[in-house]
């Protein structure tokens, strides 16, 4: 089976084409204004769609850590006492 390399966002690949418009312009030049004005635009919509990927909120990590903690506490406390139907209330429901 043959494993493809990820290609890069559209958007990534229009700023390297732009980036490489603006090298070949003259500096102060009315078409290297406009250029650099979107190339300012499209780093501006790269990076506002950035931050959302594959990141994970911090709310989110506490309450994890927490929720494991807590099951491992539930756990080691099964190993040297018996638990009732009551403690297994602690642990939170998968919504």
């Amino acid at each position: 089976m043959l494993i493809k390399a990820e290609e890069p966002p559209q958007l990534e690949v229009e700023l390297a084409r732009t980036l490489l418009m603006l090298e070949k312009q003259e500096i102060g030049s009315e078409e290297y204004a406009k250029t650099l004005a979107l190339v300012e635009r499209l780093h501006k919509m790269i990076s506002v769609k950035m931050p959302n990927d594959r990141r994970v909120s911090p709310d989110t990590m506490v309450s994890v850590v927490a929720n494991l903690l807590g099951i491992i506490l539930i756990l080691r406390h099964e190993d040297v006492n018996v638990i009732t139907s009551k403690a297994t209330a602690f642990i939170p429901r998968l919504k």
